[in-house]
């Protein structure tokens, strides 16, 4: 059974940084691509980042040159650095795998 836990999240001001981590068990994660979501209050789950099994990247535009998506698979974790943060990023952030879902961590940026 999958089993996926984010960690990393807090409250931070405008402007600061956080790293989320997101750790794997009950699966290799090396041959599967990864993915970063976050979920605001009233709105609908959407995805921030995403890293395929080779490393290839992709950032939705909102997150672009300030969010950073990575692995390691020797860690059989995947992190997102995010730099810059704003009040709009606030949101649950959830790790997802296939079809597992991490609990989520919050992230809430303050003004």
């Amino acid at each position: 059974q999958v089993h996926l836990v984010e960690s990393g999240g807090g409250l931070v001001q405008a402007g600061g940084s956080l790293r989320l981590s997101c750790a794997a068990s009950g699966i290799i994660i090396n041959i599967h691509g990864m993915g970063w979501y976050r979920q605001a209050p009233g709105k609908q789950r959407e995805l921030v980042a995403e890293i395929t099994s080779g490393g290839t990247t992709k950032y939705a535009d909102s997150v672009k040159e300030r969010f950073t998506i990575s692995r390691d698979n020797a860690k059989n974790t995947m992190y997102l650095q995010m730099n810059s943060l704003k009040p709009e990023d606030t949101a649950v952030y959830y790790c997802n795998l296939r079809t597992s879902w991490g609990q989520g961590t919050l992230v809430t940026v303050s003004s």
